[in-house]
């Protein structure tokens, strides 16, 4: 295609890249103009800062893409300038969420709701323990994707929370919005991985101090209707130990079957429930730890928008569609065990192809972030739970 005249873009671009050729478009093709070629410096993070910084009077936005081994820069029209949100709504659902935690918590400590209206202050009250606990590792799970999305001068929203009094923890959690694509793998990385690090480490410190104030006592053999048994993640075990000095819940016997087998069938099917044994009669301080790493769990599955999703696409790019199949195979499986994961199969199907895609995607991640990469499925995999309730 012929050169366009008084072409202003080229110059800025031709300081960072060796340009092989130049591809102009139109509002059909969705882009300004497209330069092939090699990036002069293999600081490609700056090299994007850089033109950026001098397109920004244009109000044209550059992407880096990666086409045919080529380092190819694609100019387009529009400056993301996120509107201001108004935080009353966030407010307000935090208040309502905290209300309906310590109802569900007083609820599940009184079990039953009061009749009379000058009852309800006190009974509110039994739920404090539970909310001051669940609340606290839910809002530094999102603050610490707040805080690294300001850190990395990305916008993102304050934390939504979600109220649901009639689930067995009050909320159906919380989430935050990227209002703007972030700029790299290592920032999409950094925003995804900082909530579930954040809430796991208040989460087990939690837990431990709830699993010291739960008693062990002895299972009945006739286990009563509604009867909960909290699901078992590697995690989850190892903290039970070391409060109790147990491998807990201890069955009555293990009948024929080795105790390896015992726990192996006992972790990935809730089955069979181990009445006549031995296990924690949960504190409300430890069933919001328990909750904290389950909301870990769920939010590493590596799928989609998910955390776990920003983890394995910044390793693995467009590659990780490929993962999608198993991942909803497995849960398909699990949810034989528990019907909650034919849920998160539906909901991943339909939303599990939608992927936050960074503006520069030439960038790779730092040998740091790797590890920390790594860190993040490793956690996955520590505390996911095959039967999160029998």
């Amino acid at each position: 295609m012929l050169p366009v005249t008084n072409d202003p873009y080229t110059p800025f671009v031709a300081r960072i890249l060796r340009i092989d050729d130049t591809t102009w478009g139109d509002e059909k093709k969705g882009f300004i103009v497209r330069f092939r070629g090699q990036l002069f410096s293999q600081d490609s993070a700056q090299a994007y800062d850089q033109l950026a910084k001098d397109l920004r009077n244009f109000k044209v936005i550059p992407l880096f893409r990666m086409e045919e081994n080529r380092h190819t820069i694609v100019l387009l029209n529009g400056v993301i300038q996120p509107k201001p949100t108004k935080i009353w709504g966030n407010v307000l659902f935090f208040i309502l969420t905290v209300l309906s935690v310590m109802f569900t918590g007083a609820v599940s400590y009184a079990g039953e709701i009061p009749t009379n209206p000058s009852d309800w202050f006190s009974f509110m009250l039994n739920g404090l323990p539970f909310a001051v606990a669940l609340m606290t590792i839910l809002v530094c799970h999102e603050f610490g994707h707040y805080l690294a999305g300001k850190y990395h001068k990305t916008v993102v929203t304050l934390p939504f929370f979600i109220p649901f009094p009639l689930s067995l923890f009050g909320t159906m959690g919380a989430f935050i919005q990227l209002k703007e694509p972030p700029k790299n793998r290592r920032i999409l990385l950094d925003i995804g991985i900082a909530g579930p690090l954040a809430g796991l480490i208040v989460a087990i410190p939690i837990l431990l101090l709830g699993l010291y104030l739960s008693p062990v006592e002895r299972i009945p053999f006739q286990l009563p209707m509604g009867q909960i048994f909290e699901g078992n993640s590697i995690l989850y075990l190892l903290l039970k130990y070391i409060a109790t000095g147990q491998l807990l819940p201890q069955p009555f016997n293990y009948a024929t079957l080795d105790p390896i087998l015992y726990w192996f069938r006992y972790f990935f099917t809730g089955s069979p429930l181990p009445a006549g044994g031995l296990d924690v009669t949960l504190h409300p301080i430890a069933w919001a730890g328990w909750a904290g790493l389950l909301v870990t769990a769920l939010n590493l599955i590596p799928a989609g928008q998910l955390d776990g999703g920003h983890i394995m696409y910044v390793l693995m790019g467009k590659r990780t569609s490929s993962l999608l199949p198993f991942i909803l195979g497995a849960l398909v499986l699990l949810g034989f065990a528990w019907s909650g994961w034919w849920f998160w199969a539906a909901l991943i199907f339909f939303l599990g192809r939608l992927h936050a895609e960074p503006l520069d995607q030439i960038t790779p991640l730092d040998q740091k972030r790797k590890v920390l990469a790594i860190v993040g499925i490793v956690v996955f995999f520590l505390v996911f739970m095959p039967v999160p309730l029998s």
